[in-house]
């Protein structure tokens, strides 16, 4: 546990550095976070508290963003952005419906439920999120100026 405590915590820092998934020779800048998503009860309500995921242990929720700003002039077209998920967490269940992953170090690509891995047998069985390497979002367009925040849920291994 402590090394995936010391992976995750070397995958967030280099995750909040600048333009780190960016396209190459892109306007569009880029900027990663990640967040500890807690759940606390006041006054018989449930509220999600971000911080800082200073320490995690399993079964931690985080939360994995990425921030986009298009600084040129022009619009930018069918920009991909492709986060890799770190080796101490798994994907969130609940939070693959709509994502686009890969399950194969980032060769191959689709909705999780599509997916198939190798059952060690010789055969393959459904992917799951645990299976799931990479996250990707294709933005049809990014406007000059404009911005806006991809997002994935996780859970600590």
């Amino acid at each position: 546990m402590r090394k995936n405590l010391l992976l995750l915590g070397a995958f967030i820092a280099a995750f909040h550095a600048p333009s780190v998934l960016a396209q190459a020779a892109s306007p569009v800048e880029l900027k990663g976070d990640v967040k500890l998503d807690k759940i606390v009860v006041q006054n018989g309500k449930e509220q999600h508290i971000l911080s800082e995921p200073k320490i995690v242990v399993p079964g931690d929720r985080l939360i994995f963003s990425t921030a986009y700003h298009n600084n040129g002039a022009m619009v930018v077209k069918n920009f991909v952005v492709t986060n890799p998920i770190p080796e101490g967490v798994t994907l969130a269940s609940d939070a693959t419906g709509l994502l686009e992953v890969s399950v194969d170090g980032g060769k191959n690509w689709g909705r999780l439920a599509l997916l198939t891995v190798p059952d060690g047998q010789g055969g393959t069985r459904p992917a799951q999120a645990a299976d799931a390497t990479h996250v990707r979002w294709t933005l049809a367009s990014v406007a000059a100026g404009a911005s806006g925040v991809l997002a994935y849920n996780a859970i600590v291994r």
